[in-house]
């Protein structure tokens, strides 16, 4: 049996890309077979959620024009989920600066929860499943609809070889490499110019995490990105800088540890010790919330299942 959805005439090519270039990814992705008509798009199985899907799709398009394939991946990734059938107009949203952003799979779903209800909120998974991106959305929408003052970003340097001491131009320039992701984060739904414009005026500050110490920091989103490699003695020390009316989020993943001991790891020990007291919430992604691009997913997926090969292996299993 099989399903079609008629797209405008305005979005096909929008979805479809140029000379239909998405298909084949498309059929990739369903396991199907599919075919074009006019602006008709027709499988030959079945699949329940074919039509949400190319819906989604197609509204995707109007708001943000041609699709890539990362796009396609992440609707796809969403709705082939069984637990989140439909109802899409009940859907969270997260909106700043004009642009809205929504959940792509379970696991940022309850971080969209985690970050409406909480005051502290972990985010612990592999690469590419969104943590960071939804932290700083979420801290810019809250910043610019004036619910906060602030916006503070920090992110433990841990050096490779090579000292910040050492690296050219004033503190700001020597940071920016090390919180390039955030600012990517933040180009989604604001130019340059007014990120720039935001570090003027204060409402956008990049500090350092050893520069924290002693600070009380009020009205704002405070977010620790690469918080694996923030050691235990960091990780309280930025908790500990809660002000009143403020909103710590750590993002991390485990699996990355750059410090010289595992058990070393700030956030691994927040985890463990601060999960399940009231205002605290963690959120853990695993490989199956990868929503980067289809090819990160696999990549997570086989490096996820060599590590446990691996322990297995030293374990004497």
């Amino acid at each position: 049996m099989s399903v079609s959805y008629s797209f405008t005439p305005e979005t096909v090519q929008l979805v479809l890309g140029a000379n239909d270039a998405n298909l084949p990814y498309l059929e990739m992705l369903l396991s199907a077979d599919l075919s074009l008509r006019g602006t008709a798009v027709s499988s030959d199985k079945d699949i329940p959620f074919f039509i949400p899907f190319m819906r989604r799709l197609e509204k995707a398009a109007k708001e943000r024009g041609a699709l890539k394939e990362a796009e396609i991946f992440m609707e796809f990734q969403y709705l082939s989920e069984p637990s989140a059938l439909p109802d899409e107009s009940g859907r969270e949203q997260i909106a700043a600066a004009g642009k809205a952003i929504y959940p792509k799979s379970q696991a940022e779903k309850r971080l969209f929860s985690a970050l409406r209800s909480s005051e502290v909120v972990f985010a612990a998974g592999p690469a590419g499943t969104g943590k960071t991106f939804v932290s700083v959305i979420w801290a810019l929408s809250e910043v610019l609809s004036g619910h906060k003052s602030k916006l503070l970003l920090t992110r433990p340097v841990v050096e490779a070889g090579e000292s910040l001491g050492f690296l050219p131009g004033d503190l700001q320039q020597k940071l920016n490499p090390y919180l390039r992701p955030l600012y990517d984060a933040m180009e989604y739904v604001l130019t340059p110019s007014q990120i720039k414009r935001l570090e003027e005026n204060g409402t956008l500050e990049i500090a350092p995490l050893a520069y924290m110490r002693g600070r009380s920091v009020n009205n704002a989103v405070m977010i620790l990105d690469e918080a694996q490699n923030a050691t235990r003695s960091q990780m309280r020390m930025f908790l500990t800088r809660l002000g009143e009316n403020s909103q710590a989020i750590a993002a991390g993943d485990p699996s990355q540890i750059d410090l010289p001991y595992k058990s070393d790891s700030g956030l691994v020990e927040a985890i463990s010790t601060l999960d399940g007291i009231k205002g605290i919430s963690v959120v853990r992604f695993s490989h199956n919330d990868t929503v980067r691009s289809r090819i990160v997913r696999e990549i997570v997926r086989a490096y996820t299942e060599k590590g446990r090969k691996d322990d297995n292996e030293q374990a004497g299993f």
